[in-house]
């Protein structure tokens, strides 16, 4: 079988005119273009040009790549070649020739200047984008939604897991099919021409009548920002809707100027009022139901709760990053039912996006935040963001407040506050594997930290984006670079979502590759061997209960790159469910009660009885079946 991807011809004039027609496609422009197609190397034969690789090239400004030698002559590039040995027409001639032609300068595959060009089929549209900006709780995402769930197809793109099941949710109970994908869900409706993805998701290839990007402020995220730049500059639709804060305006204008859009900024108001309190919370005894405590580590979330709780007035849920996302939801939804004894919320930044509160009051218990390198003030963005989740539209407290549990904090929220966010500068980028591959070819190595490191060292920008932080990449790259696994299956895995300060994560992701390179299949109960699935009892027990469904996390995102190779995924999901039963147990346990008062929402003990030790003996042998 050959697969023939298209026929492409080139005439370099002085003027650099090009023209290709690609898979029926056509394209013009002068003096600067990329032409994407599934190759790689290229090497000369008869006084033509051969591709010989199933991975992507870019050819990037013609114009300064092609030597006078061959200006205002025709290159011609057709594409035989094997599916199944896509590499065996490639030497180390072929190699050498194009190593050698990248070193000479004439054609720099680390040039990222104009990275709206690696979007052909996005540039072959002239797109309405839409920017929807104002400050939280101000109906700009509503409105966007509202557009999507009008329109023939689409695609809505958010910053968690959290808002894309709340949006495929929204549209499938007003009868608009839905699909749900994100790094570890897969919820496929049949008939369906609307999806709902984590940002990382979006299909740059399928064509969409309208697509919404929420909380585009993050692409100045230095870790995810370049999802954010490719969701923008590469979803393929006739509208485009941006969501966030004003803040974005100027560099996405900027930014869009190259790609030809036609962009209209509307500016929204809050819809309910915030109010800064002039005084702080003072005594515990003022605490209210309704009131968020906003804190920044477990144990200061934990601290926080058992003083409350002991007070004897309020009980608490608690939401902050590690807890599972379906613990989150519902520790959310317990603060949010009436009938729930839980009427206090104790959270870190994590209500910052992405969860429907009822809070009346945002009381921040302290400014200061370790960023993973630094205690630091909070920024002016970060108290905006969580200040402005107190009143929420329609909720039962129609006006928001917020203050502070330290009298010495409330000047920086207050100024904080009245202060516009500052102007966003740079969008973050990051090279793609297709590009990384072509790279490592020419310089002869399959080893993925050199040749990330030396790439984004010689990477040049224009001054609208910056390289994405990719310190935990690396970390990665050092630990896969010793298997024997190719260049993707390294790549794979070090885009995976594993926390690298987390040890047990750590070492869940080092057995995954390390079985995956030995043997070419992970089944998960070769990882999880010693040990008991309980309820956590001290903080510590807690703490490693959270990595192990972290661990289960990555089998489910791998299981949904290499199926064949992790295919243990309905025992992985099974595992998630009892670790966020057996979390939930533990933050009932952890809690002051009042004799007589327990009323939960469904609450985890009666969630509990559906995964008894029994059948968590299925799939963990080693778990304590005795009655406790």
């Amino acid at each position: 079988m050959h697969l023939d991807i298209g026929y492409v011809k080139i005439y370099v004039s002085r003027f650099a005119e090009t023209t290709y027609n690609l898979e029926q496609r056509k394209y013009n422009s002068a003096m600067c273009f990329k032409i994407c197609f599934h190759t790689s190397i290229f090497f000369q034969r008869q006084n033509r040009w051969w591709v010989c690789s199933l991975y992507r090239c870019y050819i990037t400004r013609i114009a300064c790549c092609l030597t006078s030698s061959i200006l205002c002559t025709a290159v011609h590039v057709h594409c035989p070649f094997s599916i199944s040995d896509p590499h065996s027409v490639v030497n180390s001639t072929n190699s050498r020739f194009w190593r050698s032609y990248h070193n000479s300068g004439k054609f720099d595959l680390t040039d990222m200047t104009h990275p709206h060009m690696w979007y052909p089929k996005a540039r072959e549209k002239k797109r309405n984008v839409y920017l929807h900006v104002g400050p939280t709780n101000s109906g700009k995402t509503y409105n966007a939604l509202k557009r999507l769930e009008a329109s023939s197809s689409g695609v809505y793109c958010g910053p968690l897991r959290l808002l894309a099941r709340e949006v495929a949710q929204r549209l499938n109970k007003i009868n608009v099919p839905c699909n749900l994908i994100t790094g570890q869900e897969r919820d496929e409706i049949e008939g369906a021409k609307h999806t709902s993805v984590t940002v990382e998701m979006a299909d740059v290839t399928t064509e969409y009548q309208c697509a919404v990007i929420d909380e585009i402020q993050m692409v100045g995220c230095k870790s995810r920002g370049f999802s954010f730049t490719r969701a923008l500059l590469g979803l393929c639709s006739d509208e485009l809707h941006v969501c966030g804060d004003p803040a974005a305006v100027p560099l996405i204008q900027r930014i869009l100027e190259a790609t030809g859009d036609l962009v209209t900024v509307q500016y929204y108001e809050r819809l309910s009022p915030l109010v800064p309190l002039k005084s702080p919370l003072g005594s515990f005894s003022n605490i209210k139901a309704g009131d968020c405590f906003v804190t920044f580590s477990r144990r200061g979330i934990y601290s926080l709760k058992k003083r409350i709780e002991m007070e004897g007035k309020h009980l608490c849920s608690v939401v902050y990053g590690s807890l599972p996302p379906e613990t989150r939801t519902k520790q959310a939804t317990m603060f949010n039912d009436d009938t729930s004894d839980l009427n206090v919320l104790v959270a870190s930044d994590a209500i910052g996006m992405g969860l429907n509160l009822n809070i009346s009051r945002i009381i921040f218990s302290t400014m200061m935040k370790f960023d993973g390198f630094n205690f630091r003030e909070l920024t002016i963005s970060e108290i905006k963001q969580i200040a402005g989740r107190a009143g929420r539209y329609g909720s039962k407290f129609p006006v928001g407040e917020v203050t502070c549990l330290d009298a010495e904090d409330l000047p920086l929220l207050h100024s904080s506050l009245k202060s516009p966010s500052p102007i966003i500068e740079r969008a973050g980028l990051f090279p793609t594997f297709d590009l990384l591959a072509l790279y490592s070819r020419l310089h002869g190595t399959d080893f993925f930290h050199p040749i990330l490191e030396r790439f984004l060292e010689k990477a040049k920008l224009s001054p609208d984006y910056f390289i994405a932080e990719c310190e935990d990449m690396l970390k990665v790259a050092a630990i896969v670079d010793d298997l024997p696994l190719g260049l993707y299956d390294k790549y794979l895995f070090c885009i995976s979502p594993v926390d690298t300060r987390d040890d047990i994560s750590v070492q869940g992701l080092v057995q995954f590759a390390e079985n995956y390179a030995r043997k070419g299949t992970v089944r998960l109960k070769e990882i999880f061997t010693p040990g008991t699935l309980q309820v956590p009892k001290t903080h510590n027990q807690l703490k490693e209960l959270e990595s192990v469904h972290k661990v289960l996390e990555l089998y489910v995102w791998l299981s949904f790159r290499v199926e064949d190779s992790f295919p243990d995924r309905e025992v992985a999901a099974s595992q998630k469910s009892i670790c966020s039963m057996l979390i939930e147990e533990y933050l009932e346990r952890s809690g002051w009660q009042p004799q007589g008062r327990r009323k939960f929402l469904g609450g985890p003990q009666k969630l509990l009885r559906k995964y008894d030790a029994s059948q968590m003996h299925k799939y963990f042998q080693e778990v304590d079946a005795r009655p406790k």
